[in-house]
């Protein structure tokens, strides 16, 4: 087994939620970097590391709601789903699906 192999790990997504997944965490950092003039991991917490403050998570929603047509309402509007571009990916990706019709839970 390979240290390396990004097909073996891709295989339990299906290939368009692997593209997408990665599309969004791109924008996402797209966003970040341009903003904050810093690079940042997929993991790093934005706000622990002293990045970010509470007003930019609000520029995030935003920023969120234009470049992917989602709508960040209510309990979705917590912190935790701003921390990391790992959890603003999952949040995007769950209110897309939420808005084609798969929120079923």
């Amino acid at each position: 087994m390979s240290s390396f192999d990004a097909g073996a790990t891709e295989s339990a997504e299906s290939p368009e939620s692997a593209d997408s997944t990665e599309a969004v965490e791109k924008e996402i950092l797209r966003f970040l970097e341009a903003r904050t003039k810093r690079s940042w991991g997929t993991d790093a917490d934005l706000f622990a590391s002293g990045g970010l403050s509470s007003l930019f998570a609000m520029e995030l929603v935003v920023h969120l709601e234009k470049s992917f047509g989602v709508s960040v309402r209510g309990a979705d509007l917590r912190l935790d789903n701003f921390r990391t571009v790992t959890a603003m990916t999952e949040l995007v990706q769950r209110l897309q699906k939420a808005a084609a019709g798969g929120a079923g839970e």
